[in-house]
């Protein structure tokens, strides 16, 4: 099975100062070593400079573009992204109108899309609630800590 990993459990992945950095390795291998393989999307990677790149005292990890770029490329080199396609808009488009979505909750409509499109149905994610409404149509979001 393949998950896709969402930004927040990407991004401790990536930064060892984060306090659940040692939790998100451990699930990301236990994954891993029961055969299922794990994706980003390039909104992944996108939100991942956002937040990298960003001033601690707006929620950043506030690093300069130098270390965002090796942050960027462990998670290139470790888990397959999937590019963006027109289907991929298209699809976010209607889930988007079928569930009312507005606001910052868009973007996980997004990587619903992309898993729709790419016939991926787990999420590894710490933000779980984003993704109950999508369980009607098979999506599963799984938070690291229960992995």
């Amino acid at each position: 099975m393949i998950y896709l990993v969402d930004t927040n459990v990407l991004l401790r992945f990536g930064w060892r100062k984060d306090p659940q950095h040692q939790l998100v390795r451990a699930a990301v291998r236990k994954l891993l070593q029961n055969g299922h393989q794990l994706a980003t999307t390039s909104q992944n990677c996108v939100e991942c400079w956002n937040v990298a790149t960003r001033p601690t005292a707006n929620n950043g990890l506030g690093l300069n573009t130098v270390k965002a770029n090796r942050l960027l490329a462990l998670i290139e080199r470790l888990f397959q992204r999937h590019p963006d396609t027109d289907p991929i808009y298209l699809a976010w488009r209607k889930l988007v109108v079928t569930y009312g979505v507005s606001g910052r909750q868009v973007f996980d409509a997004r990587l619903v899309a992309a898993m729709q499109v790419t016939g991926i149905t787990h999420i590894l994610t710490f933000n779980t609630q984003d993704f109950t409404r999508y369980a009607s149509i098979g999506i599963v979001a799984v938070d690291p800590t229960t992995v």
